[in-house]
């Protein structure tokens, strides 16, 4: 990999053992020749894959710099939209997004650690120079929705001040679960080992570790506790 490229994945939150834990060569098969002439790279690990047609529609509209890793076979994903230049998404060996979809702006960035197992449509948007990143052990249920920002403009109308959150920063610690319709947006954190109840949302939160939070805005409602992804009695 590119040392360049390397340090931005740093940069937007990739665990430099994840990088290293794998080969990545750079792709060049089914990509158009404006790809490579302004500057994208595409890195795949030994195995990892984009479905055709989510390749065909990364590639629809030229836009530059943009570093994309895929380390996973990512058969079932929806959609990998970048839109506009120098984004990076970097997906770990690990990654499962049923029927998910992808968006990541221009100047912005996605790092989700495998493994991750989302469930069924979830999605994850980053924009505005914001940035996505999600730690390894991480579980999603059906249509989890991650997203730096609410992609209009809300106002005061007296001062003019934006109201909503804009290029927000979204982390999600390790061994996190997401229930099912949980909402996880602006300037928010999730802390290791936390759980975020069925449709939920946590907005410009802290959730703190080993927590599970509740309702709309989240709030704790459980402490000290030990999720599992076994169902066990």
């Amino acid at each position: 990999m590119d040392p360049e490229h390397r340090q931005r994945l740093r940069e937007a939150g990739v665990d430099a053992e994840a990088l290293d834990a794998r080969d990545w060569h750079l792709a060049v098969d089914g990509l158009p020749d404006w790809w490579a002439e302004l500057g994208n790279a595409l890195y795949l690990a030994e195995g990892a894959s984009l479905p055709e047609r989510v390749l065909r529609d990364l590639t629809l509209i030229p836009f530059h710099d943009a570093v994309v890793v895929v380390g996973s076979p990512m058969t079932w994903l929806a959609s990998l939209l970048v839109g506009g230049d120098r984004a990076t998404v970097f997906l770990d060996a690990g990654v499962q997004l049923t029927a998910g979809e992808i968006y990541c702006g221009g100047g912005s960035s996605v790092a989700l650690h495998g493994p991750l197992v989302a469930t069924r449509c979830a999605v994850v948007d980053a924009r505005n120079g914001g940035t996505v990143v999600a730690g390894a052990d991480q579980l999603w249920a059906a249509n989890v929705y991650v997203a730096t920002d609410d992609m209009h403009r809300l106002a005061d109308r007296a001062t003019g001040e934006r109201l909503n959150p804009f290029g927000a920063h979204v982390r999600l610690g390790r061994h996190v679960w997401l229930c099912r319709d949980a909402v996880v947006t602006g300037h928010a954190e999730v802390a290791d080992g936390a759980v975020v109840a069925m449709r939920s949302v946590v907005r410009g939160q802290k959730v703190p570790a080993h927590a599970v939070v509740a309702g709309v805005p989240a709030r704790v409602v459980r402490e000290d506790v030990a999720w599992s992804h076994d169902d066990l009695p």
